[in-house]
């Protein structure tokens, strides 16, 4: 299936890992032109480089998340590297873990104000685009609490629901706004890699819990997000995805 997004121009910020990643590759596979970011140097280097000897037009850069200034500038003159945006994606985040001070405000920095920051500076070249699309990147724990009190599942419920307000202000721009929640995705070296090795009885449970039988893969992810980034997504928008194997119990109505 052509999803029409050769020649698109989508503006990444954290996608040099696990699901980012993804998207990009979904993305770039599918002829957009990127501009990705990542705090780390080697990380964005590595990826840029990946995606260029596959064909990929595509541009990085370290940049901090937590940095507003920089980030700002960052995502407007990744726009102006590409001659404007038409997808803006930020996959920023502070992790999950239990409550503490600190992870309440890593999760205010990286998953609330990250969004926020990035599609505010991406706004004036999306209005321009004749297919502008926004995904928010939240998780199934925000709609369905798991594994404890968290500051990443509370900060990402806050995240949906400005994704699902934003969706209605900015649809009289032609700007679509969509959120989509993954549930427990496996990706080599990340949190349920490393959990499977040192508490395989909690990873044993969770795969118990997905009526589907196993764990997700990024790829699957990714392959949502650029369908619903797509025009062949033109009528959608203030949805929620959630793409978790049927995990979570809510009749999604």
């Amino acid at each position: 299936m052509d999803l029409q997004l050769k020649g698109k121009r989508a503006i990444l910020a954290g996608a040099t890992k696990g699901i980012g990643r993804a998207v990009a590759q979904a993305l770039a596979d599918e002829g957009c032109a990127i501009q990705l970011c990542a705090r780390d140097q080697a990380g964005v280097d590595g990826a840029v480089e990946q995606l260029r000897q596959g064909g990929a037009t595509v541009g990085g850069a370290s940049v901090d998340l937590g940095d507003a200034s920089a980030y700002r500038a960052w995502v407007a003159q990744a726009a102006e590297n590409m001659g404007g945006c038409d997808i803006f994606i930020c996959f920023g985040s502070g992790g999950g873990g239990p409550a503490s001070e600190e992870r309440f405000q890593a999760a205010f920095e990286l998953d609330l104000l990250a969004t926020y920051r990035g599609i505010e500076a991406a706004l004036p070249a999306l209005e321009r685009s004749e297919h502008a699309s926004v995904i928010v990147i939240s998780t199934t724990v925000a709609i369905e609490p798991a594994f404890g009190p968290q500051p990443y599942a509370a900060l990402k419920a806050a995240v949906t629901n400005y994704a699902g307000a934003l969706a209605h202000s900015l649809a009289a721009k032609r700007i679509r706004v969509n959120t989509v929640s993954p549930g427990p995705i496996f990706i080599e070296g990340g949190a349920w890699d490393k959990i499977k090795a040192g508490r395989p009885e909690l990873y044993d449970k969770t795969v118990a819990q997905v009526p589907l039988g196993r764990l997700g893969q990024a790829e699957e992810v990714a392959h949502a997000v650029a369908f619903l980034a797509s025009p062949l997504s033109a009528f959608t928008t203030g949805t929620n995805l959630v793409i978790d194997g049927g995990m979570t119990r809510r009749v999604q109505h």
